[in-house]
């Protein structure tokens, strides 16, 4: 059992969310930590958070790579492929920000990760 509240609540909620849902959720958790980053950027230790946040969301863009290529995934064809897409330019936008920093490169990545989320979530804007 997790010694924290916190981890404690994700465990529950990881448990108890749909496919969808989670997914959202995890994606929303890394716009929040890449906002953090983009916040705390004229912080001294600013490198540690953005290295933080840059890398949970390359690890999801890779398991939805990884996802989307199994052959026992249901989708269609044509959304495979845009999310394979979409997940190259999000690795690409990713490597260009860890090597030349700049806040102002976070946004992308924000707003991918909060409107597929919302995709997910089937909210209408």
């Amino acid at each position: 059992m997790p010694s924290n509240p916190l981890d404690a609540y994700q465990d529950v909620e990881r448990a108890t969310l749909s496919g969808r849902e989670l997914e959202a959720s995890v994606l929303n958790k890394a716009a929040t930590l890449l906002i953090d980053a983009k916040n705390r950027w004229n912080e001294a230790d600013h490198e540690a958070s953005l290295d933080t946040a840059l890398k949970y969301n390359q690890r999801i863009w890779s398991f939805f790579q990884v996802e989307v290529s199994s052959e026992e995934n249901p989708l269609p064809v044509e959304i495979k492929r845009n999310i394979l897409s979409l997940s190259s330019f999000v690795d690409r936008r990713t490597f260009d920000i860890m090597a030349y920093p700049e806040p102002d490169k976070l946004n992308m990545l924000i707003n991918i990760n909060h409107n597929i989320a919302a995709g997910l979530r089937g909210d209408k804007g």
